[in-house]
């Protein structure tokens, strides 16, 4: 997978290590793949991620590097 692709957030907690929050999170692709990852909270939608969020994830080599509202 590679590109800007919709998916839907089925977990997501925020975490702070040393004064930096980063996000642990999975997300629904939309061919059902689920995808988990860890991403700084600067490559996350401003307000955070919420379970049932759709979202459009930039994915490169089945990595998320970063998260974006509609």
């Amino acid at each position: 997978m590679m590109g800007e692709q919709p998916a839907t957030v089925t977990a997501a907690k925020p975490f702070d290590l040393h004064g930096v929050t980063y996000w642990d999170f999975t997300l629904r692709m939309a061919d059902g793949t689920m995808l988990t990852n860890r991403i700084g909270a600067e490559s996350t939608p401003e307000g955070g991620l919420h379970e049932g969020d759709q979202v459009l994830a930039m994915v490169a080599a089945n990595m998320v590097v970063a998260i974006r509202r509609p």
